[in-house]
């Protein structure tokens, strides 16, 4: 029985469709983008960030991205941090842990009745909306070909299901360090609810 998600967001450039490394999209949408590359869809749930890969060829894909890749900022981490707090009144969900990082972002995810990725696309959803009414949206005149305004965020996301109240302590406590190991504080946001074994 699936317990919780260790659920990674990416910011958008963060993580391309074409990734060596692997990716969960099954098309690449741009055809600048194509020229790196097909769609690198896998079926593992487990991170394929520490895969060997070729950096160099990952980078200047990135250069033909329509815009720049994302990179939050700490004002924007906080209203994001809002919007996730707004999701969290409306769906009733319940996270163990989360890490706002400047170009991605860590959850730990309870579950619930509604498919992760449901939950994953409300908390984009909420975020996006209070980083527009913050004043905050990385990108406030970029738009589409369908008229929507491009989003802050790379599509779906990232998701590896958690099975025993082990396998949850670890992940808190990875998403917890993240910030520390990329040279930042610690955070603590009032919205997480602390996991305590036994609960589910």
């Amino acid at each position: 029985m699936i317990l919780a998600s260790h659920t990674i967001l990416s910011a958008y450039g963060f993580w391309l469709p074409n990734d060596p490394r692997g990716s969960w999209s099954t098309f690449v949408g741009s055809w600048e983008l194509l020229r790196f590359g097909e769609a690198t869809k896998v079926a593992t749930h487990r991170s394929v960030a520490r895969v060997p890969h070729d950096r160099q060829l990952r980078l200047r894909a990135k250069e033909a991205l329509k815009h720049p890749p994302v990179r939050f900022t700490g004002k924007q981490a906080f209203s994001i941090a809002k919007g996730f707090a707004q999701a969290l009144k409306e769906g009733g969900y319940v996270l163990y842990a989360c890490a706002i990082l400047p170009d991605h972002v860590h959850l730990v995810i309870a579950s619930h009745s509604r498919p992760f990725e449901r939950i994953a696309g409300h908390l984009k959803s909420a975020a996006t909306r209070q980083l527009d009414a913050d004043g905050l949206h990385p990108f406030p005149d970029a738009y589409n070909a369908d008229g929507t305004r491009q989003s802050p965020w790379g599509e779906r996301a990232w998701h590896v299901f958690l099975d025993s109240p082990e396998d949850i302590v670890r992940a808190v406590r990875y998403v917890e360090s993240n910030p520390v190991r990329e040279g930042k504080r610690v955070q603590q946001w009032s919205f997480v609810t602390e996991y305590a074994k036994g609960t589910q």
